[in-house]
């Protein structure tokens, strides 16, 4: 799963564009999603690895207010 989730293509600087890249990690809500292919910045929003299906545990910031 990390591995995806900080994939990094060399021909597609938005990973939003990349047809190779599924998986985002939104780092202001700590959350993973599943990117949604469809010209724009949209993911849906996963709890569970889908490869595996382990729990993905949300990251917390280290100042919780």
């Amino acid at each position: 799963m990390t591995y995806w989730a900080n994939y990094v293509c060399d021909q597609h600087p938005n990973p939003f564009e990349c047809p190779d890249n599924l998986v985002t990690f939104n780092e202001s809500k700590g959350t993973y999603g599943l990117i949604v292919h469809d010209g724009g910045s949209s993911y849906i929003s996963i709890e569970f690895c889908p490869w595996c299906g382990t729990a993905l545990q949300p990251k917390r910031s280290a100042h919780v207010l």
